[in-house]
């Protein structure tokens, strides 16, 4: 839970524990629970009405995934073109490396 291990975890209720005492420490899980409730029931309807709204226009999962799986298709295919166009060029920045002998002379 959130990366915190069993020893932290009552590490941090000891130091909750004598920050509010015994009598106060119940109060607060009952209102932090009743927090998390309702923030779950909004994400909940959240996600109820933007799935109403997909499909109000005509949107289902199938025809979104086949939309990202396009998407996918040309990104990968411009990341093919240019490492196939990084390779190109440096394999040339090695040949011109590898011909140049004695000093390297500045062009102009």
């Amino acid at each position: 839970m959130f990366g915190i291990g069993g020893g932290e975890l009552v590490f941090i209720m000891f130091i909750v524990l004598m920050l509010f005492g015994a009598d106060k420490v119940p109060e607060m899980a009952r209102t932090m629970g009743k927090a998390m409730a309702q923030l779950k029931h909004a994400t909940n309807d959240i996600k109820s009405e933007i799935q109403k709204g997909v499909e109000a226009n005509g949107l289902d999962a199938k025809s979104l995934s086949d939309m990202t799986g396009s998407f996918n298709n040309e990104i990968t295919k411009v990341k093919q073109d240019l490492l196939g166009d990084s390779i190109v060029q440096a394999n040339k920045v090695k040949e011109d490396i590898e011909e140049a002998t004695g000093p390297i002379k500045r062009s102009m």
